[in-house]
């Protein structure tokens, strides 16, 4: 059982990592103006919407293969990720089922309340979402090792935590521009990264 769980973990870490830097390559070609509406809307929500099942499964597989007291991190890293989860898929199935069939109709003002633009509803519910995300990862730290290998997992942690503030100033500074996105820029290494080193650790600890 602990093999097929962190085998299982290991693939979900491997889609969830892969599909942030999907996000990552989207975002970057949606800045440049290489993509145009509603391309780019439904791809930059597409593949941020494909990291939340993987991811999840990878940090429950996490929790079930932590020993004794580290499960309580664990566990509580996992609370964090549900809350990710709950706030990300809301905004992103609204966006992608509701508001851009809605511009493409040229209905926009049915539904502009619901529409993601800074500091409207949907966008503070992206906020909270990465916020929740970097959380997860600063309160799964006591339950990684300071001792190779794992000390490279806990550090990836680290990492993705410490951008968690800039995501942060990002969402809520008073005026957004995309000179603003580039500060949050780190998430886009971090949270990849970490993704994939919490998948190869959880192949390793089922093996």
């Amino acid at each position: 059982m602990r093999m097929s769980v962190g085998i299982f973990g290991f693939w979900c870490g491997l889609a969830a990592s892969a599909f942030a830097v999907a996000y990552d390559g989207v975002q970057i070609l949606q800045v440049a103006g290489a993509l145009q509406f509603p391309l780019d809307e439904i791809l930059i929500y597409g593949t941020s919407l494909s990291i939340v099942v993987p991811f999840v499964l990878e940090m429950l597989a996490f929790h079930h293969l932590a020993d004794g007291s580290k499960r309580f991190w664990t566990h509580a890293a996992l609370v964090f990720t549900m809350l990710y989860a709950v706030f990300v898929t809301a905004n992103y199935a609204v966006q992608l089922t509701t508001v851009i069939p809605a511009k493409i109709a040229g209905r926009l003002e049915a539904v502009r309340i619901l529409e993601q633009t800074p500091h409207s509803l949907f966008w503070n519910f992206d906020a909270l979402g990465y916020i929740s995300m970097g959380l997860a990862t600063l309160v799964a730290v006591p339950a990684l090792g300071r001792e190779s290998p794992e000390k490279w997992v806990r550090r990836s942690f680290l990492a993705h935590a410490a951008v968690t503030p800039l995501i942060a100033a990002v969402y809520f500074h008073p005026t957004y521009s995309n000179a603003l996105l580039f500060l949050g820029f780190p998430w886009a290494i971090t949270a990849p990264l970490f993704m994939l080193m919490l998948a190869m650790m959880l192949r390793r600890n089922a093996t």
